[in-house]
């Protein structure tokens, strides 16, 4: 592209006294998905990711009983598996959560084991997920207070970026469709 040419739209991204080059494009949306604490670990029936690892293509590591034993012995407090109650107080709060990190909340579901909150965020992704976690986690725990060093998460989770609107609409009635309390409405403070 010609000098004089990026010089122009960049021009198009003015701040009140400067020029902002556009470093990052945000998606549509983020498919954030995180399991709770001890409830996945690797040896699973379910199937795990070893991520130090993991490599694109490898294939999911299967059951194995002897590895899921080791695994649960090295859990420091039991497996976090949500109520019904629960489940549904983490849905109320999911839009809050999002409004205190300046995110556009699509809609999300509690499981037994696991969440997922579909978002719009102009930040990236992984942080929005460690923040997502930790502050619903402060949520439940003003209810439901866990002991000392105890956490609802387990580490990481999942990130899927959404960039087509197929896509945005197969992920959001997929989440929503899980919603323990039913589906989401926009502005009806559920």
């Amino acid at each position: 592209m010609p000098e004089s040419r990026a010089r122009s739209s960049l021009s198009t991204l003015r701040a009140p006294r400067a020029t902002i080059p556009c470093v990052f494009r945000s998606p549509l949306a983020y498919h954030i998905t995180f399991g709770t604490y001890g409830t996945r670990l690797h040896g699973d029936a379910r199937g795990t990711v070893d991520r130090s690892m993991n490599r694109p293509g490898d294939p999911i590591i299967g059951a194995d009983p002897a590895w899921w034993e080791m695994e649960r012995k090295k859990l420091r407090f039991e497996p976090v598996i949500f109520t019904p109650e629960q489940m549904c107080y983490a849905e109320l709060m999911m839009p809050a959560v999002c409004a205190r990190g300046g995110w556009d909340f699509r809609t999300g579901a509690g499981g037994p084991d696991h969440a997922h909150v579909v978002l719009r965020a102009d930040a990236e992704g992984d942080a929005v997920r460690k923040w997502f976690k930790r502050w619903l986690g402060e949520a439940l725990s003003e209810k439901w207070p866990r002991p000392e060093g105890a956490t609802w998460w387990a580490e990481g989770g999942s990130v899927k970026w959404v960039w087509t609107d197929g896509y945005y609409h197969a992920v959001y009635g997929y989440v929503d469709g899980q919603r323990a309390s039913g589906p989401y409405v926009r502005g009806s403070g559920q």
